[in-house]
């Protein structure tokens, strides 16, 4: 019998590693390859080569390379564009996870941190052509062997997540699951910022970063956001996944990469003629699960009994209360069986993380979009870039596959910006570039992005056919930028500043940075204070808050260039007035009308040069004073 090479421990951790299945498994098998090679995985500056150099395995060589084409991008400055700024990511997801990865290849400390302890989202992805390109030089198929072969286009959340979990693992992105971001811990004494997590106690609380990425996902947009709403037509759609059991008979049943009833009503007529059922769209593909996504029609789920009661506010029409799930689960199995001609045997609904069927109705109507992709905190010297990726910056249509490929593009815009900020770019500037680039980000699709997938790298003009770096000005942003260097005491002299220069004025009452502002009175009176030819205060009217308002915001741009802190609407509502917007606006108010006085009694320069000195003053110095308002 012939002699066999005795098996390399680290060599079968490895293949545990890239064969796992759950998170939990994935993390187990990580930290005893790293106990078996003598790796401290916290090393994240040496970890990755380190591994390369003690795990000589001929399965692992082929990632390394992979891996090593995308680092060698100059972008990222042989990793170390940002080796000196530590970044925390919120959420595992796939958004999340690849712009850790992204942070990683540029040399900054990483950590995520993610509330579920396990990767459950059996939901199947599309993939534009750019996301496939780009997974494949992650080495996607080393981990799934499966990814995108033939025909494919799609992948399971939850396979995907798998994936990007692994890779930013072996590049030292330290993971941790089953920790809840509960908000900032402002610096204090030594200490920068932190984050208040769930456990308190977890060692993540104690790390102090620069940079703050949120892909929360959905609707979660951390304090200093604002996003609005893009509401359409009523649109209720029904994602279904059931158990694929991997049989010859489930193989052989066609996939359905979209089916429109403006384009097939012979079957959408037939399957409400027998079921009942009236549909818009329906998708079905096949990966973990089957799964299937599709648009119903309110009148159908009425008579069909998965909405008890009609209601024109969507919200309440989808309410749980208002959804019978046995009539749910009833209709997404009959759409399933007939779409796939009755040859899928013996369907069986998967479960989801609660270990229920995994099943979901909700509105497709209502979509959200954050206002501004950015922003940087600064309390007592210490500097926060603040960015969004994912769901909580833009939340599109999944199904078409815009979800993941803007939200990898978004994680790269990110990682250009976090790359801009590491290497010193002023403030504004970083915020001003990303800002622009996040202009084109909803208007993007296969067809107006380089076809060039490989040149593909975080500068936004590798991806985008025309994008305008600077079509957002500095001046712009600077709303963007929320600092405190003065503190208490600086709040109380520019709210004793606006208090001295409104005092007199009609129905004027300053007293806080809030609703003493809304009815637009206050405002128009500094501008009278100082400019008193540029408005006639007896023609306002107090009830008149918009109007009122909008004037101030357009005579204080264009006499002094500042740009409005919000809308003249938003304003007039106290609910969306932000304290630390209005301190910011009313200091540069304070700085313009400060400077232009001085040299005014000196008669050394023109007004003009007084505002623009001012501005600059104002975008130097950033003297927001906001942190106790």
């Amino acid at each position: 019998m012939a002699n066999q090479d005795p098996v390399n421990p680290a060599h079968t951790l490895f293949d545990l590693f890239v064969q796992a299945q759950r998170c939990v498994d994935v993390k187990q098998h990580f930290a005893e390859l790293c106990r078996q090679l003598t790796l401290n995985p916290k090393d994240f500056r040496n970890f990755y080569s380190k591994l390369k150099e003690r795990l000589n395995y001929w399965k692992a060589k082929s990632l390394w390379t992979k891996l090593d084409k995308r680092a060698s991008h100059s972008e990222y400055q042989q990793r170390k564009a940002c080796i000196k700024n530590k970044c925390l990511v919120l959420g595992a997801g796939p958004c999340g996870l690849r712009t850790a990865i992204e942070l990683s290849f540029l040399g900054a400390q990483v950590v995520v941190v993610e509330k579920r302890e396990s990767f459950s989202r059996n939901n199947v992805l599309h993939l534009w052509p750019f996301s496939i390109s780009d997974l494949r030089g992650l080495g996607a198929k080393t981990f799934h062997g499966k990814f995108c072969t033939g025909s494919l286009d799609h992948i399971s959340i939850r396979q995907l997540q798998l994936i990007l979990l692994k890779v930013a693992l072996l590049l030292g992105v330290e993971v941790h699951t089953g920790v809840e971001f509960l908000g900032l811990n402002e610096p204090s004494g030594e200490n920068g910022w932190m984050a208040k997590l769930k456990p308190e106690t977890h060692p993540a609380a104690t790390f102090q970063f620069d940079v703050l990425v949120s892909a929360g996902g959905g609707r979660f947009v951390p304090d200093g956001f604002k996003h609005k709403e893009l509401r359409g037509k009523l649109a209720i759609g029904i994602t279904a996944n059931f158990i694929n059991r991997k049989t010859a008979a489930e193989a052989q049943v066609p996939e359905i990469s979209g089916v429109a009833r403006i384009y097939n009503q012979k079957f959408f007529q037939q399957l409400l003629s027998e079921t009942g059922i009236d549909l818009e769209n329906i998708v079905y593909y096949k990966d973990d699960t089957h799964y299937f996504v599709m648009t119903a029609k309110k009148k159908s789920l009425l008579e069909k009994g998965v909405i008890k009661e009609d209601h024109s506010d969507a919200e309440q029409l989808l309410a749980p209360s208002n959804v019978d799930y046995k009539a749910l689960h009833l209709y997404a199995h009959d759409a399933a069986q007939f779409s796939t001609g009755g040859n899928l045997p013996h369907l069986q609904f998967a479960q989801n993380h609660l270990g229920q069927p995994d099943v979901a109705m909700f509105d497709f109507t209502c979509m959200y979009r954050a206002e501004n992709a950015s922003l940087i905190r600064e309390r007592r010297g210490k500097k926060l870039l603040t960015a969004l990726v994912g769901d909580c910056l833009v939340e599109p249509f999944w199904p078409l596959g815009t979800g993941i490929a803007r939200g990898f593009l978004a994680s790269f815009d990110t990682a250009w910006m976090v790359r801009s900020w590491g290497l010193g770019v002023p403030h504004l500037k970083v915020l001003a570039e990303r800002e622009s680039v996040y202009q084109i980000l909803s208007q993007t699709t296969p067809e107006n992005t380089s076809k060039n997938y490989g040149s593909y790298t975080i500068n936004p003009r590798t991806r985008y056919v025309t994008v305008n770096l600077s079509s957002i000005h500095t001046n712009q942003v600077r709303t963007l930028y929320l600092c405190n260097t003065d503190s208490a005491s600086g709040i109380k002299e520019l709210l004793a500043w606006c208090q001295k220069n409104t005092a007199g004025y009609n129905k004027v009452n300053v007293n806080d940075f809030s609703q003493s502002w809304r009815s637009g009175l206050a405002l128009c009176a500094l501008v009278h204070r100082f400019r008193p030819h540029l408005i006639d205060m007896s023609s306002l009217d107090e009830s008149n808050a918009v109007y009122n308002n909008q004037t101030a915001f357009s005579i204080l741009e264009k006499e002094l260039g500042i740009p409005p802190v919000m809308s003249a609407r938003d304003m007039a509502s106290n609910s969306q007035i932000d304290n630390l917007s209005m301190v910011f606006y009313l200091t540069q108010i304070q700085e313009a009308f400060n400077v232009s006085a001085k040299a005014k009694a000196s008669g050394s320069r023109h007004w003009l040069c007084c505002t623009k000195q001012a501005q600059r003053q104002a975008e130097q110095t950033l003297t927001v004073r906001t942190s106790r308002i």
